[in-house]
């Protein structure tokens, strides 16, 4: 099964249950008050539909089902879903519904508080998920952390850090009082870039270090050489076969020392060195005799213990890559498993969600900068971050993290979406005026306007970072 299409099932079976139990909030808090609810559909139907229990037969095979006021169905856009409520102004624009009379089952004669949960449901759902799935994740397969103060060796950091007060080798432990427990790199990148003061162990000394103003969080997670990298030595942990350095008789274990003459302790000083060559290749003065030349490499490497040494002249392949695999820094410390029961599994899942929750709201404030801009994605995004092999783990993971994004998106005062609803349903509990019908239609042209904006930057970001270099362009 190729790798795209492992994604796209990964990616389907994600969107499918978390579009479901999204909309299905929305169904239970209006079944719960005796609202009606004409359809409940999984992904969006324009002009025609996969499946609806109104279909003449499904309504021949199950006349029982077909006397249900509710229409279940599938689209066949997997672009979301929905469930149109009696008496409410929605995505459906059904504006002659509302010239009739009101009835008492219709969303517009319930009070404001019933109104607000219906409209709630489904982001509540999304959070209820996300706190299932992290809590079964916990009992089902624990948690591996690594305690920052179990990284003796420390942290590597760019001339930009640098010049902030930090220093080779420090261990940051604390940020503004707070104590940085373990190595999560998003969770320290977040944390660094919201604080004033961050404190570091510097040769078993705590040393606090003052920073001028707080950091732009995808500024430094952008930095190459990395802003901070865990202490790494460029040690081999495999040789990729027939590759450059396989010809060369590099061994696992071996350790790089040296690049064209600059000498390389870590895999960071590696990484530095080759993003400069990569920077004079994608020069437009960069001629053919350039590009010949810059596959030619001279690479000092010796075995672990000092017994080998070899300096060599490789010629790299057509992508410029010595076919080595690096050893993971993390391999070099003692990674802590913690286990949970029936129990304890629940509350470190509520932990866990929170954490991811208030960590994906802070990051919201860089979605309206240039930068924040370009990373926003469409589907094609989103399904590119599940593994290329199936892995339970990384999925069920995966989905409580898009069930948390949904509901942060979900929530946004954006009419249109449930936020947009929500906050029009506040104005009206405060000042005890419903807004007319006619400007519930305007706001919801204005919200899909403006989502339909949106997608059309997701998807225009997604050809230009996955589809345009498919053709080298």
């Amino acid at each position: 099964m190729s790798i795209v299409l492992i994604k796209a099932l990964q990616l389907l079976c994600c969107l499918s249950l978390l579009v479901v139990l999204h909309e299905g909030g929305h169904f239970g808090f209006s079944k719960l008050f005796h609202v009606k609810v004409e359809k409940f559909y999984m992904f969006f139907n324009p002009y025609f539909h996969l499946f609806s229990t109104r279909d003449k037969w499904f309504t021949r095979l199950f006349p029982y089902f077909s006397k249900n006021e509710t229409e279940y169905g599938i689209g066949w856009v997997p672009l979301g879903g929905y469930v149109k409520i009696a008496g409410m102004i929605d995505e459906s624009m059904d504006t002659e519904q509302m010239k009739q009379p009101a009835k008492p089952d219709e969303f517009r004669s319930q009070k404001v508080w019933k109104r607000f949960f219906i409209m709630f449901g489904g982001v509540l759902m999304n959070l209820l998920t996300a706190w299932f799935i992290y809590s079964a994740v916990m009992f089902t397969w624990g948690r591996d952390t690594l305690p920052m103060t179990s990284i003796e060796k420390g942290f590597q950091f760019n001339e930009h850090a640098q010049q902030l007060g930090f220093r080779n080798g420090d261990i940051p432990v604390a940020a503004d009082g707070h104590i940085i427990s373990e190595w999560v790199a998003g969770n320290v990148y977040r944390t660094l870039s919201n604080a004033r003061t961050v404190t570091v162990l510097r040769n078993g000394q705590e040393v606090d270090i003052q920073l001028p103003e707080k950091l732009n969080m995808l500024s430094i997670i952008q930095e190459n050489p990395p802003f901070l990298s865990m202490y790494a030595p460029a040690v081999i942990d495999s040789v990729v076969p027939s590759g450059a350095m396989d010809r060369a008789g590099a061994q696992k274990g071996d350790r790089l020392l040296a690049l064209e003459g600059s000498a390389i302790e870590t895999w960071t000083d590696f990484d530095s060195l080759m993003v400069r060559r990569a920077d004079v290749l994608s020069m437009p003065d960069c001629s053919h005799a350039d590009s010949l030349r810059m596959r030619r490499l001279n690479v000092v490497f010796a075995s672990a213990n000092g017994s080998r040494r070899d300096t060599v002249s490789l010629e790299l392949d057509e992508n410029y890559m010595l076919g080595i695999v690096k050893q993971s820094p993390v391999s070099q410390y003692k990674v802590e498993h913690l286990s949970y029961n029936l129990l304890t599994c629940i509350p470190a899942g509520l932990k866990m969600g929170w954490k991811t929750l208030s960590g994906y709201v802070n990051d919201m404030k860089y979605v309206a900068s240039a930068d924040g801009a370009k990373s926003v994605g469409s589907f094609i995004t989103i399904g590119n971050i599940f593994p290329a092999a199936w892995d339970w783990y990384q999925f069920w993971m995966l989905t409580a993290l898009i069930s948390i994004i949904l509901a942060v998106m979900n929530i946004l005062p954006i009419p249109g979406l449930d936020g947009g609803h929500i906050a029009i349903l506040l104005y009206e509990a405060v000042t005890g005026h419903q807004p007319s019908d006619r400007f519930m239609e305007w706001a919801e042209r204005v919200g899909l306007f403006i989502l339909c904006a949106l997608m059309l930057l997701a998807f225009s970001n997604d050809i230009r970072n996955f589809i345009l270099p498919l053709f080298g362009l």
